[in-house]
C-alpha cells in the first residue's frame, strides 16, 4: 500500500507538498514545505491509539520528524484543521519534541464549551489557550517566504478551517476524494448548510488549485489518494457539489449521514483532541484514563 507521496510546487508561491497516510484510521497527515527557506509546517499529525488495549504511541508522528530530519526542514507550525473525531492528535507530542507552536481556528472555543458539557467537565478551559495561537477568518501568515491564507470552513465541524498556501488548499474533512464525496455534518455542532457554503467558498478557488483532504478511505479497496484539483471536484465529485443547490445538497447530507455510524473513537479523541493533543493527567496511581459518556451521542 502506498502511504507517501510528494507533490511539488513547480513554481514561485508554490509549496511542496508531502503527504503521510495512517491506514489504521485512514487519516493523511502533511509536511507542507517553503522551497526558499526550507521552513515547513506539519498539518493534522496523528498520534497512534490501540482502543482495544487503550495503547498510546508516537510511530506515525515520529515518522513525520524523521522525514523533517532527512530532508533538513526547519519546523515553523503544528497545524490543526479541526479537532479531529477518529484519531487523537500528535500536535502536543510534536511540540514537545520541535519547540514549534502550535494553532487552530478561534471556533475551538465554541466546539469545548460544547463537548464539556457532553463530557460534564466542569473543571476544562474552553479559551483554547492549549494552542499558541488562534485563526481568524482571513487571517494570514507567513511559512518561510509563502503566505498562508485560512479560510474557516464550518460545516463537518464547529471549528473547521481551510489552509490555502500559494497554489495549494488544506480542506480537511470538508471535501474527500471525488469518487467519495463529502464530509458528514452529524457531529454535535455539525450543519449541513454551513459545510454546503464552506463547499462552495472552496470550490471558488482557481481552478488548477492543488486540494489535499483529510482522509481517504479507499473506495473499492483502491489505493490511498488524497490529492485533487477545484476544476476535478466541481467536475467529478461524487455528492455533485457543482451541480446542487443548497437546499438539495442539505438534503441529500442529511439523509446520508442518517445511515452512517459514529467514528469508533469520537468519544476517546475528542476529549485529547480539545486539549491540542494533551493526554489526560496521571491519577493518583500514574496512570491515565479516558473519559467515556454512556449514552451521549
Amino acid at each position: 500500500m502506498n502511504t507517501f507521496a510528494f507533490s511539488p510546487g513547480n513554481g514561485p508561491s508554490r509549496p511542496d507538498v508531502a503527504g503521510f497516510y495512517d491506514p489504521d484510521t485512514f487519516s493523511v497527515q502533511y509536511v507542507v514545505i517553503d522551497p526558499a527557506t526550507r521552513r515547513c509546517a506539519i498539518i493534522d499529525p496523528v498520534l497512534d491509539f490501540d482502543e482495544k488495549a487503550g495503547a498510546t504511541a508516537t510511530h506515525q508522528a515520529d515518522a513525520l520528524l524523521a522525514y523533517v530530519e532527512r530532508e533538513s526542514l526547519e519546523i515553523a507550525w503544528i497545524l490543526d484543521t479541526h479537532p479531529h473525531a477518529d484519531h487523537l492528535s500528535a500536535a502536543r507530542y510534536l511540540q514537545e519534541k520541535t519547540g514549534a507552536p502550535t494553532a487552530i481556528g478561534r471556533p475551538i472555543t465554541q466546539v469545548q464549551a460544547l463537548w464539556k458539557t457532553i463530557y460534564h467537565w466542569p473543571e476544562l478551559q474552553d479559551d483554547g489557550s492549549q494552542w499558541d495561537h488562534l485563526f481568524d477568518d482571513g487571517e494570514t501568515f507567513k511559512l518561510g517566504e509563502l503566505e498562508v491564507r485560512v479560510m474557516h470552513s464550518p460545516g463537518h465541524t464547529l471549528a473547521s478551517i481551510t489552509y490555502v498556501v500559494g497554489d495549494a488548499a488544506f480542506v480537511h474533512d470538508t471535501l474527500f476524494q471525488p469518487d467519495f464525496g463529502t464530509a458528514r455534518a452529524d457531529f454535535p455542532g455539525g450543519s449541513a448548510s454551513q459545510l454546503w457554503h464552506s463547499i462552495q467558498a472552496i470550490l471558488a478557488l482557481p481552478d488548477d488549485t492543488r486540494l489535499f483532504t483529510g482522509h481517504d478511505y479507499r473506495p473499492g479497496d483502491r489505493e490511498p489518494q488524497w490529492q485533487s484539483s477545484v476544476r476535478e471536484q466541481r467536475e467529478s465529485n461524487k455528492h455533485q457539489i457543482g451541480e446542487l443547490d443548497e437546499a438539495d445538497y442539505v438534503e441529500m447530507r442529511n439523509r446520508r449521514d442518517r445511515e452512517l455510524p459514529m467514528p469508533k473513537l469520537i468519544l476517546h479523541a475528542l476529549q485529547v483532541n480539545i486539549l491540542g493533543g494533551r493526554l489526560p493527567e496521571p491519577e493518583a496511581n500514574g496512570t491515565r484514563y479516558l473519559k467515556i459518556p454512556l449514552d451521549a451521542l
